[in-house]
């Protein structure tokens, strides 16, 4: 059985306030010992997968801390990315996505501030990683669902259609993910062809329409991923991010490819493995897919189980009837939903802290991000890489860097960065390969 232990900025104007000074270790230390007065959660998990084409890859790494050398600081990272047209985009994000997301969240904050600033460092690490692997000129693409759990608190960010669902202990299934196929999402294909992009189905002879819907070039089912530089820049790695604190009686949370949703509903899913340990739990599900629809697809899935200290497994839950307040809660929301980090009600076992789905880099970034460091450069919000000011441009300026464009109104992007952005939009001309 695997397990692991974990704990329970700026000025808009054309002044930006400077960061705050950096904080000692031992005084950050210190302030995580005093904070941690409530019981820590324990951390299980189980994998399970089997390869159809191996393009399936995971992440697991139950080691992370927030600070460096303090393990109470101690966070795990979960995560499934589902390759096409081959492996390397799976790989390189597999490999680089959990750095680009540190890299973006500010240094010498604590836990609290840690976890406000997470969702805006998912959304840069994302972009940032799908900018590095469209260097290398591949046309290889992924989906990425990458899940973060600090304590009792998740935090889920994906792109495409591989999906994480929480089976809380109060026997409610809620979905933390939104899949981006455009044959489901009506937003998401009036996105893609708002800014160029065709959606349509597969023509064969005599103009027959067949198989689901895509975007042209390139024939993708899906309306967001990581890569795929040959289908276009409307295609884009901007993910949905979703936020949740669970009560101390824990919850379940199960991580899967398309290859087991094709096939399991949420509720299927988390019945035919509820208290079971996670290395089983996961086990099952798969069986369950294939036992429902054989081998089609590359199928995998994580589960991960926040339980009380004194609890050995997840305990089992009869199912409950969902209430009309957790639908409304956990249902199919407007992905351009703008819950500003936001507390609500507590529903059940369940707070949600966060929620955005919007794919306008300008809405996710914000306005109050740090823009000057100590060195008197700015550091673009996506890459992080520090520039004079007039080598970059503000998120929300206009398409010129004038003095009457108020170059200062939201995040700094280097000119890469703010070039990306436009191209996702359908502002200019993107750097993608366009298929024929």
């Amino acid at each position: 059985m695997n397990e692991t232990a974990t704990d329970a900025p700026g000025d808009s104007g054309m002044r930006p306030t400077p960061p705050p000074p950096l904080v000692p270790l031992a005084t950050l230390i210190g302030r995580e010992i005093r904070s941690e007065k409530v019981e820590r959660p324990i951390v299980r998990y189980g994998h399970a997968g089997l390869a159809k084409r191996g393009e399936d890859l995971f992440l697991i790494k139950t080691d992370c801390q927030r600070i460096p050398g303090n393990p109470s600081s101690s966070f795990s990272v979960f995560a499934i990315f589902d390759g096409h047209n081959g492996v390397s985009a799976a790989v390189f994000t597999r490999d680089n996505l959990l750095d680009h997301v540190m890299s973006a969240i500010p240094q010498g904050i604590g836990r609290e501030e840690w976890l406000q600033a997470l969702p805006r460092a998912l959304v840069a690490g994302f972009v940032k990683t799908d900018i590095n692997f469209q260097r290398k000129g591949e046309a290889s693409g992924t989906t990425a669902t990458f899940v973060v759990v600090d304590g009792w608190t998740v935090t889920v960010a994906s792109v495409g259609d591989s999906r994480c669902i929480l089976d809380s202990q109060g026997g409610e299934v809620s979905l933390l993910t939104v899949d981006h196929r455009l044959e489901e999402n009506e937003e998401e294909r009036q996105r893609v062809t708002a800014s160029g992009g065709e959606v349509g189905r597969l023509n064969l002879c005599g103009g027959q329409e067949v198989g689901p819907l895509r975007c042209w070039p390139g024939g993708l089912c899906l309306s967001r991923s990581i890569g795929d530089m040959d289908v276009g820049e409307f295609i884009v790695p901007v993910p949905h991010v979703k936020q949740i604190k669970l009560s101390n009686a824990g919850g379940r949370l199960i991580i899967a490819s398309d290859g087991i949703w094709d096939t399991l509903s949420s509720e299927m899913a988390a019945e035919s493995c509820r208290g079971l340990p996670a290395e089983l739990a996961a086990k099952l599900v798969v069986k369950e897919a294939l036992r429902t629809s054989g081998l089609k697809d590359d199928t995998t899935c994580l589960v991960v189980d926040i339980i009380p200290s004194d609890h050995s497994v997840m305990q089992p839950t009869p199912k409950k009837t969902q209430n009309k307040l957790t639908s409304l809660l956990f249902g199919n929301r407007s992905q351009n939903s703008a819950n500003k980090m936001t507390k609500l009600s507590s529903v059940g076992a369940v707070e949600e802290l966060f929620e955005e789905g919007s794919a306008m880099l300008a809405e996710r970034l914000g306005t109050d991000f740090p823009l000057k460091t100590s060195s008197g450069h700015y550091r673009c919000a996506i890459c992080q890489v520090e520039q004079a000011p007039n080598e970059g441009i503000s998120v929300n300026a206009g398409p010129y860097f004038s003095p009457s464009s108020k170059p200062w109104e939201g995040p700094f992007l280097c000119a890469e960065c703010r070039a990306k952005k436009d191209a996702m939009e359908g502002k200019k001309p993107g750097t993608a390969r366009r298929a024929t």
